[in-house]
């Protein structure tokens, strides 16, 4: 058989590390992906205020 080195334990107990792992890694991911989001919204803004200055700027030459 193909499937030998699958475990599937009988006590269920054995996935409750594997669970607790899996949570902490997740609300991980989560904080670190809303971060990433702040600082890219605060970097658009940022952005965004640059260009209307280079647009105010540029008119005022003309």
């Amino acid at each position: 058989m193909m499937m030998e080195f699958l475990y599937f334990p009988e006590d269920k107990s054995e996935y409750i590390p594997a669970v607790i792992t899996l949570i902490i890694f997740m609300i991980g991911a989560a904080i670190t992906m809303y971060f990433f989001l702040k600082v890219s919204r605060k970097e658009a803004k940022k952005t965004e205020e640059q260009y209307q200055q280079y647009m105010e700027t540029n008119n005022d030459d003309e």
